[in-house]
């Protein structure tokens, strides 16, 4: 459900659509150029920036990676003490993710938990 503010500006966009307040727009039937670093905070755009002409990632995106590649590597080690040290590799640089993106906890990667993973490696 709409809250009642949100229902009203989205009544009042309708009507100037109906309008034709928004006929002579600049840019009207082009795609939007939207910049990729929109979602970054103004601050650090440049900074941001600068990595990326240099080929570097922001630390967050650099340990998603990381972390991604060692799932990966999990799905293909026989071993079930070696995926065990492996989770707990895993698990541990989640937790340092999670760290460095200071962010609400609900948005945090979620950690591996072992026997899940045994069950589900030992189906296949």
């Amino acid at each position: 459900m709409i809250p009642g503010y949100a229902r009203i500006v989205e009544q009042r966009i309708r009507e100037a659509q109906e309008n034709g307040e928004f006929d002579n727009l600049p840019g009207r039937g082009q795609p939007l150029r939207l910049e990729e670093n929109s979602h970054i905070p103004e601050d650090l755009r440049i900074a941001y920036k600068i990595l990326k002409n240099a080929d570097c990632l922001p630390p967050e995106i650099q340990e998603k990676k990381e972390i991604h590649q060692l799932e990966e590597l999990l799905a293909g080690i026989p071993d079930e003490k070696e995926r065990y040290k492996l989770i707990k590799t895993i698990n541990f640089r989640i937790m340092k993710l999670n760290i460095l993106g200071k962010k609400s906890p609900l948005l945090e990667e979620n950690q591996i938990y072992y026997r899940k993973v045994i069950d589900k490696v030992a189906e296949e």
